[in-house]
């Protein structure tokens, strides 16, 4: 059983890779100064550069969790989101209204992928 980990850090890894699936740890904004879709923006570019690290993409995205700290931010993130997925290979997603472990963050996304 062979785990592939990349980014790997003192508390948590930035990818792990097994059996042909792609596990990314939540990805959040490190520009907190941005509105919404700023933040969302870049998270969604943290998790194309992760998966094409990995050997995936978007369209293999098996399952998307969101995490929002305030649902009033629901519209806004979706805009972003619509316009990034990719057409035809729209994921399972959960989106849920979360305190966040930094206040600033308005968004973290956790993605699930299989490799290519």
């Amino acid at each position: 059983m062979e785990i592939t980990r990349l980014h790997v850090g003192k508390r948590l890894s930035e990818v792990a890779i097994h059996n042909g699936t792609v596990y990314l740890a939540g990805q959040i904004a490190d520009d907190t100064s941005a509105d919404i879709g700023g933040q969302m923006r870049e998270v969604l570019g943290h998790v194309d550069r992760l998966l094409a690290e990995a050997g995936s993409d978007k369209t293999c995205i098996l399952m998307a969790q969101i995490f929002i700290a305030d649902m009033a931010h629901f519209d806004g993130m979706n805009a972003v989101w619509d316009e990034w997925v990719a057409s035809g290979h729209t994921p399972p997603r959960a989106t849920v209204e979360s305190k966040l472990a930094n206040p600033a963050c308005l968004v973290e996304i956790v993605v699930t992928a299989a490799l290519r």
